[in-house]
């Protein structure tokens, strides 16, 4: 599902498997962007959105539920792949929030990267998605609800899916009274 943050960038969630990792309870790597999977907004992320605004210079945020207020650690290292948008970094240990992050991530409480961009280029494929071309990328946050629910993360040992399988079920019915206070 995309949204519109407080700062106004778009925001796209992602769950993640195994590719999401908290090392010494301070290093987090994983993918926070997939090319080519659909979500559930219906937005698929090409092949080299990235690539154009990791060039320019700009250091990506690494915020805590996209609130441009909490800034919880550093990202090392933001770059596109095969895969899609591979992030690595640093929790900063000096920060309440980044610890709590930490704590939650390691619990399984927290299981997602998002990303905070706006849209440069994009079009509607044969099927209808919108395929994001170029995305000019601001920030990835960590946040409770993923935008791929079928990616799952895997960071430490003796996860319960009960807790995953609750948040979806939150988020279909935040989705849901939203769709209904539209009509």
């Amino acid at each position: 599902m995309q949204s519109i943050s407080a700062s106004g960038l778009e925001v796209k969630f992602h769950q993640f498997d195994e590719t999401l990792t908290l090392k010494d309870d301070h290093v987090i790597e994983g993918y926070a962007s997939l090319f080519g999977a659909k979500d559930q907004g219906g937005d698929v992320v090409e092949k080299g959105a990235y690539a154009k605004s990791l060039g320019d210079g700009r250091k990506v945020k690494m915020l805590w539920q996209h609130d441009p207020r909490e800034p919880i650690g550093i990202w090392d290292e933001v770059r596109e792949d095969a895969r899609g948008l591979y992030v690595k970094g640093r929790l900063l240990d000096s920060v309440a929030r980044a610890r709590e992050a930490a704590a939650l991530t390691k619990a399984g409480a927290i299981d997602g990267l998002s990303i905070g961009y706006r849209t440069v280029k994009s079009h509607k494929n044969e099927r209808g998605l919108r395929c994001l071309s170029e995305v000019e990328l601001w920030e990835v946050s960590l946040v409770t609800f993923p935008m791929l629910p079928e990616a799952r993360l895997d960071a430490h040992e003796g996860k319960s899916d009960g807790l995953q399988d609750l948040a979806q079920v939150f988020e279909d019915a935040r989705r849901n009274l939203a769709a209904r206070k539209a009509r």
